[in-house]
C-alpha cells in the first residue's frame, strides 16, 4: 500500500474535534482568539462581573431605559472596550496569558478615564468644539494611542499600521500642518496640526467616535448577544440536525449539509474562521469518508461559511454598517441582498451535486440520518426566533435596536418550552459574558477605523481617492470594478472583514457612485469582495483553517474554495450590470425574472467550472457554457434569450450524449 493510500486509509476513525484541539486551530488562523485564560478565581469572578455589567449596560441603552447623549454613550462603549481588551489579550506572546500584567491595570485605568473626561465636561467639550484646550488634546492622544495598542493586540498590526500612515498623512502640509511637507499631485491638503486632528478624533462623531463605533454599539452588540443566547439554546446542534435531515441523504449529502450548517451558523455569527472550525469540525470528517478529497472538504466549508456574511436576516456586522452609511433603512438593505445571496448558495451546490454525479456518491444512508419529525420535535420551536426578528425587522414598525432587544428576550422564552434548549440562570449569565467577550474584535475595529474614516474626512482624500481611481480606470467601469475589485482584496487580506469593508467603502465606493452607480450597489460591491478576502491565497484565513481540519494543503484550499465560489466573484458584477438583481425599484415579477436567468447564468458557471452534467462535458461546451453566462449576466431581453437558448442547447447535447454513451456502454 502506497504511503497516500495508507493515509487515506483511517478515514473511518475520524472523530470530531475536541475543545481543546478547535482552540488552538482558531488561534492559529484567527488573532482574535489568543486570549487569556485566568487561573486566579477571584480574578474569574471579577471579569465575568464586569463582561455582564457591559452587556447590561448595552442591553438598558437597546431597551430605552437608559440613554446617555452621544459622545457620552460613545466614549463608555469604547472604554468598556477597551478595558476588555487589555485584560482579554496579553501585549506580546511571551506575556503570561493567566494573570494581567500590571501595565494592563495601567491601561485599563486610562481607558477609563477618557470615558470619565468625557461624561464630567460633556457640554463644555460640545461647545469647545474645533477649539480644544490641552486636557481635550491629551485625552484625544491618550484615546487614540489605547485604541491603536488594543487594536494591535487583538486584530494584528495591519490596521493600526494604516491608520498611522494615514494619520500621518493628516497632519503633512506646508499651510497649517505639523509636518511642513506637501503631498504631490491630487492629494496635497493644508496639512493640520496635532491639536486639531485629536480634537476631530475625540471630540466629534467623524473620528473614533463615529457611525461605525455607533454601530458596533447598538445593532452589533445587539446581534452578537442573540446569537449568544441562541448558541446556548443548542443552535447549532439544530441547524446541524436540520441540514441532515435535508440534505443529508441526496447525493453529496455531506458537502451540502457543511454548505446549509455553515451558512446558517454564519448568518448568525458571522466570523468566518469562527464557523469554519465550530461545523467543520464534524462536516468535513464526514464529507472525506464518504470520498471528498481534503481539499474540497475544507473548501465546501469556508465557502458555506463566508457566505453566511451576505445572507438575511443578519449579514453579519457589516450590513449594519452599510445601512448606517447609506441612511436606510436596515430591512431594505435585506430585501436588496436576499437574490445575490441566494444564488451564491445555489452555485456552491450545483458544483456540490455535479462533483458527486462524477464521483458516482450516494448520500448518507436514510437510517443514519436524523428524521425531521425528530428534529423539529426537539428543536423547532428554535426556529421561532428567526421568524419572530423577520416580523420585527419587516411587519412590527419598530426600530432594528428595538426588534434585535425583544429578539433576545423572545429567545429566552421560547427556548424555556423544551427541557433540551431550557437555560439555566448559569447558562443566561454565561450568555452574557460571551457576548461582550465576542464583541470585543468587531468593536474595537470599527473604533480603530474610525481614525481611518476621521483622516479621510478632514482632508478629502475619500474624493481624490475617487478621481484617481476614476482616472486609473480611463472612465471605463469595468476597469474601474476590477480596480476596485482588487483594493477590496489586497486590504482584505491583511484586516478582518468589517474594518476591510469600511476603509473599501470609504475609499473606492465614491468612485463607483460617481460613475453613476447607485450607493447601494457600489457598497455591496465592495462588502462581496472584503468578504471573499477570506477565501482568496495567499491570506484567506477561512480556506486556512478548514485546510487545518481536512488536513489538505492550505493553498490548494484556498484555490478550491475560488473555484467553489466562483459565482460570488461574478454575482457583484452581475448586480452592477444589472441592479435589478437587488430589486431597486423593480417589480415583483421583473424581479423574479431577473433572479431566474441569474440562477440558471450561475449553473452554466458551475457546468464550465466543474466539466460535468450528465457525463464529461467536452472543453467546446464548457466554453459554450461560460458564453452564455456571460449573456445572462446583462438582464436585456435579448441577451436573456441568447443565454435561455444556450442554456438548453447545452442541456439537450449532454442528455443526448449520455444517453448514447449509456445506450453503447449497455449493449
Amino acid at each position: 500500500m502506497s504511503s497516500k493510500e495508507e493515509t487515506k486509509a483511517p478515514l473511518e476513525e475520524e472523530k470530531e474535534m475536541t475543545e481543546e484541539e478547535k482552540q488552538q486551530l482558531l488561534e492559529k488562523f484567527d488573532k482574535e482568539s489568543k486570549t487569556r485564560n485566568f487561573v486566579s478565581p477571584w480574578m474569574v469572578k471579577a471579569y465575568k462581573i464586569f463582561a455582564i455589567v457591559v452587556t447590561l449596560y448595552h442591553l438598558l441603552f437597546a431597551s430605552g431605559i437608559y440613554m446617555p447623549e452621544t459622545l457620552k454613550h460613545r466614549s463608555m462603549h469604547v472604554a468598556m472596550i477597551l478595558i476588555l481588551s487589555f485584560a482579554m489579550y496579553p501585549a506580546t506572546k511571551k506575556a503570561s496569558r493567566k494573570i494581567i500584567a500590571w501595565y494592563d491595570w495601567v491601561l485599563m485605568a486610562l481607558s477609563a478615564s477618557v470615558a470619565g473626561y468625557m461624561w464630567m465636561d460633556y457640554f463644555n467639550i460640545i461647545n469647545r468644539a474645533g477649539k480644544p484646550n490641552t486636557m481635550d488634546v491629551i485625552m484625544g492622544t491618550l484615546l487614540t494611542f489605547l485604541v491603536l495598542e488594543a487594536t494591535r493586540r487583538v486584530c494584528g498590526l495591519a490596521l493600526p499600521i494604516i491608520s498611522i500612515i494615514f494619520m500621518i498623512y493628516s497632519l503633512m502640509g506646508t499651510k497649517q500642518g505639523l509636518i511642513p511637507i506637501d503631498i504631490p499631485g491630487i492629494f496635497l491638503h493644508r496639512g493640520y496640526s496635532w491639536q486639531k486632528l485629536m480634537s476631530h478624533f475625540f471630540a466629534n462623531t467623524e473620528g473614533i467616535f463615529g457611525s461605525s463605533v455607533n454601530v458596533a454599539s447598538t445593532y452589533i452588540f445587539l446581534f452578537i448577544a442573540f446569537g449568544e443566547v441562541m448558541n446556548k439554546c443548542g443552535m447549532g446542534k439544530f441547524f446541524n440536525d436540520f441540514a441532515n435531515a435535508i440534505a443529508g441523504g441526496t447525493k453529496g449529502g455531506p458537502a451540502k449539509v457543511a454548505v446549509v450548517a455553515s451558512g446558517l451558523l454564519g448568518m448568525i455569527n458571522g466570523a468566518a474562521v469562527a464557523v469554519v472550525v465550530t461545523t467543520g469540525s464534524f462536516t468535513i470528517p464526514l464529507m472525506k469518508k464518504s470520498g471528498y478529497d481534503d481539499e474540497f472538504s475544507g473548501a465546501v466549508v469556508a465557502t458555506g461559511s463566508v457566505g453566511g456574511q451576505l445572507m438575511p436576516p443578519v449579514m453579519g456586522a457589516a450590513a449594519f454598517i452599510m445601512a448606517e452609511t447609506l441612511g436606510m433603512k436596515y430591512n431594505e438593505l435585506l430585501i436588496s441582498a436576499i437574490i445575490p445571496a441566494v444564488i451564491y448558495y445555489m452555485g456552491i451546490l450545483f458544483q456540490i451535486q455535479m462533483r458527486a454525479e462524477k464521483m458516482g456518491m450516494k448520500g448518507t444512508p436514510r437510517e443514519e440520518l436524523p428524521k425531521m419529525r425528530d428534529v423539529m420535535k426537539e428543536y423547532g420551536h428554535l426556529a421561532l426566533p428567526l421568524i419572530f426578528l423577520i416580523y420585527m425587522l419587516f411587519f412590527s414598525g419598530k426600530t432594528v435596536i428595538m426588534a434585535a432587544f425583544y429578539t433576545i428576550i423572545f429567545t429566552i422564552i421560547i427556548a424555556q418550552l423544551r427541557p433540551n434548549t431550557r437555560m439555566s440562570i448559569d447558562d443566561l449569565l454565561g450568555a452574557m459574558v460571551n457576548s461582550a467577550k465576542s464583541t470585543v474584535s468587531v468593536a474595537i475595529a470599527c473604533a480603530c477605523v474610525g481614525i481611518i474614516v476621521g483622516s479621510c474626512s478632514i482632508t478629502g482624500f475619500a474624493l481624490n481617492m475617487a478621481n484617481t481611481i476614476i482616472s486609473i480606470g480611463g472612465k471605463s467601469l469595468m476597469f474601474t470594478l476590477l480596480f476596485t475589485m482588487v483594493t477590496c482584496m489586497i486590504l482584505g487580506m491583511g484586516l478582518p472583514s468589517i474594518p476591510s469593508y469600511i476603509i473599501t467603502s470609504t475609499i473606492a465606493a465614491p468612485a463607483l457612485v460617481q460613475l453613476g452607480i447607485p450607493a447601494l450597489v457600489a457598497h455591496l460591491f465592495c462588502f462581496y469582495f472584503a468578504m471573499f478576502a477570506n477565501l482568496t491565497p495567499p491570506v484567506a484565513l477561512a480556506a486556512f483553517a478548514a485546510a487545518g481540519i481536512a488536513g489538505g494543503n492550505p493553498m490548494k484550499t484556498g484555490w478550491a474554495s475560488v473555484k467553489l465560489a466562483l459565482a460570488g466573484f461574478i454575482l457583484p458584477y452581475m448586480f452592477v450590470y444589472n441592479p435589478q438583481l437587488l430589486l431597486i425599484d423593480t417589480p415583483v415579477l421583473q424581479g423574479i425574472q431577473v433572479a431566474i436567468t441569474a440562477a440558471v447564468g450561475v449553473f452554466l458557471i458551475s457546468v464550465a467550472v466543474e466539466g460535468f452534467l450528465y457525463q464529461k462535458v467536452n472543453i467546446v461546451l464548457r466554453i459554450l457554457s461560460l458564453v452564455g453566462a456571460y449573456f445572462l449576466i446583462d438582464s436585456g431581453m435579448i441577451t436573456d434569450i441568447v443565454g435561455i437558448i444556450i442554456f438548453a442547447a447545452v442541456l439537450i447535447l449532454q442528455k443526448t450524449m449520455s444517453r448514447k454513451s449509456a445506450t453503447i456502454v449497455s449493449s
